[in-house]
């Protein structure tokens, strides 16, 4: 009973993120827009400031590479249960399963006891802690990432693929040493 809660609640969290990329945040998204000023934000690669935290979350995760928050942190002001819950004004379509994706990871990637969850020996608001740490940690490094490609070539991003390239190079690289795994036995 207590493992069907566990979406729940982790969808009414809000993670946090490092202040460091604020600016990176404002770049790329409508973070901080008021509708009266979207026209203002033309020109953004993404929308909600929450859509270039679920990327970072992605890089991280792909990487298989954690990063703990350090310094100030803020957190979107919009629960993970809202993400992507909308048609946007950029003529997208909602993508709510996406949040079960990232939960699903976040349940395979967390060091987590879904039996002492269901025993009652760890509470539902601990084993989310868990999952919400696991999720802002992957999208730490993510964002330490997308930083350090800026630094490299400031126009890194507003390529077609600029985002995308980040991820195939990870699946690349990933399907690569699974691969030299599997020739060594």
């Amino acid at each position: 009973m207590a493992v069907e809660k566990l979406f729940d609640v982790w969808a009414k969290r809000n993670p946090k993120w490092e202040i460091r990329f604020e600016e990176i945040i404002h770049q790329f998204t409508d973070y901080g827009v008021g509708s009266s000023e979207l026209l203002s934000a033309r020109g953004k690669v993404l929308g909600a400031g929450y859509e270039i935290f679920i990327y970072a979350f992605f890089i991280g995760l792909y990487a298989d590479k954690k990063r703990e928050l350090s310094g100030g942190t803020k957190i979107f002001g919009q629960p993970i249960q809202y993400w992507g819950n909308l048609d946007s004004k950029k003529f997208r379509k909602a993508y709510p399963q996406l949040r079960k994706y990232i939960f699903a990871a976040l349940i395979a990637k967390t060091d987590l006891d879904l039996i002492a969850l269901e025993k009652g020996n760890i509470t539902v608001g601990e084993a989310v802690d868990l999952l919400k740490n696991t999720m802002e940690e992957y999208a730490n490094y993510g964002f330490y990432t997308i930083e350090e490609k800026i630094k490299d070539n400031p126009n890194y991003f507003y390529k077609n693929t600029g985002f995308l390239n980040i991820i195939i190079d990870l699946v690349l690289t990933t399907n690569r040493i699974n691969e030299e795994i599997e020739a060594l036995q």
